[in-house]
């Protein structure tokens, strides 16, 4: 996977708290495991006018110009910006693939659901949790200012605003490494190759037996 070290993007205002697993991708998506193609069903049924189903052509599709995705000042965003309780429903992985598909690489909110917070880390999509006031804050400058980005440095664990202001945020430290190094749970054990090819080869020599095959 890739890693998250330093991001500078858009931020895309979603002012809606509670937004729950189901809207962010809908259930008639999730027949597929291949964690892409979900970018263009993100939030759904907010985002078009008419129902979706798997196979269309969603670029034929007629938009929601009040949606924040179909509105061009947020074209190309990579910084969610929510409210409290992001992710919250059903723990469907696919949440975070379509979140991740789209080119999101990081969602700020007072809050999370649980699962959504883990499988964030798990697809390298970074959940930063900040106090409600300075969500609010954001949402004021965001929509005052066209084009605004925030960078996220993940090393140091601050976010910079247009104007220069240091926001401080925390993740766990083992969470941080896996981010920094883009490793995800294959990865990690990856990493143990040597030792496990050994192992085995010792407990191949030590019972033979149950390495062979029967008819």
């Amino acid at each position: 996977m890739r890693a998250f070290t330093r991001v500078t993007g858009l931020v895309i205002p979603l002012d809606r708290a509670n937004v729950d697993t189901d809207a962010i991708i809908p259930k008639q998506y999730l027949k597929s495991v291949k964690r892409t193609g979900f970018g263009p069903t993100l939030f759904d049924d907010w985002r078009y006018l008419e129902p979706g189903e798997p196979g269309m052509d969603h670029s034929q599709r007629k938009l929601n110009p009040d949606f924040v995705l179909n509105q061009p000042r947020y074209a190309g965003g990579e910084i969610l910006l929510a409210r409290e309780n992001f992710g919250c429903g059903s723990s469907r992985e696919h949440a975070v693939w379509a979140l991740d598909d789209y080119g999101v690489r990081a969602v700020i909110a007072p809050s999370f659901a649980d699962i959504f917070f883990n499988n964030s880390f798990k697809s390298v999509l970074l959940p930063i949790v900040l106090k409600e006031d300075i969500v609010d804050k954001l949402f004021k400058e965001v929509n005052e200012q066209p084009g605004y980005k925030l960078t996220i440095d993940l090393q140091d664990e601050v976010i910079t605003t247009p104007s220069g202001e240091r926001i401080s945020f925390s993740v766990d430290s083992f969470r941080k490494h896996c981010l920094l190094n883009g490793l995800d749970d294959i990865a990690l054990t990856l990493q143990h190759a040597d030792d496990i090819h050994a192992y085995e080869a010792k407990r191949r020599e030590q019972a033979p037996w149950l390495f062979t095959s029967h008819p």
